[in-house]
């Protein structure tokens, strides 16, 4: 593995700019960082979900289906910050794809709409779930002005649909009621 940072600040940044791993420069609020910073939020969120499924064995399949998702959602942030760099490859999508047959066939079909709650691991499962769709917002925004190349849209929002089927499948698996959406009534 290539460069390590050996200072963590460098005081590059104060004016208001940040450098790419290409070495080019360009303001915090551009686009590009703004899709680099949702990827990170969003595996940070991923990194406390999967703290909260490892107290569990009940989710441990769980677990080891998302686990990997954080090490993919580093590559992505690494193409975003190289736009020349690629590591998402098409055999990831299919194993997110994999997953979500998997407990969908499991659950069966949904027949209300669901809110984030039940417990404290399926609302994470919801929370990154959210963030998930914001990362491929930012880097749909990114794409309108940059256009990207490589498997980074179709993973997020794949990615976002498996965190869905995982909030389900938590909540099947720890026996706890999904909080089903009731409308307002007038």
């Amino acid at each position: 593995m290539g460069f390590r940072l050996t200072e963590i600040y460098t005081r590059q940044g104060d004016a208001g700019d940040t450098g790419l791993a290409d070495g080019s420069r360009v303001p915090k609020d551009h686009p590009r960082i703004e899709a680099i910073g949702a990827v990170d939020e969003l595996n940070s969120a991923l990194g406390l979900l999967l703290a909260e499924l490892a107290e569990d064995a009940r989710l441990a399949e769980v677990s080891e289906a998302l686990a990997p998702c954080q090490h993919r959602l580093f590559d992505l942030g690494g193409e975003l910050a190289m736009p020349s760099y690629r590591a998402l490859q098409p055999v990831e999508i299919q194993r997110l794809e994999g997953a979500i047959d998997r407990w969908n066939a499991e659950l069966g079909p949904l027949e209300n709409f669901i809110l984030p709650g039940g417990s404290r691991a399926v609302a994470q499962a919801h929370v990154c779930r959210t963030l998930a769709r914001s990362a491929e917002r930012r880097c749909r925004s990114l794409h309108a002005v940059e256009p990207l190349e490589g498997q980074g849209l179709p993973y997020l929002n794949r990615l976002s649909d498996l965190l869905f089927v995982a909030a389900r499948i938590v909540a099947r698996r720890q026996g706890v009621s999904e909080v089903l959406w009731q409308a307002a009534r007038p």
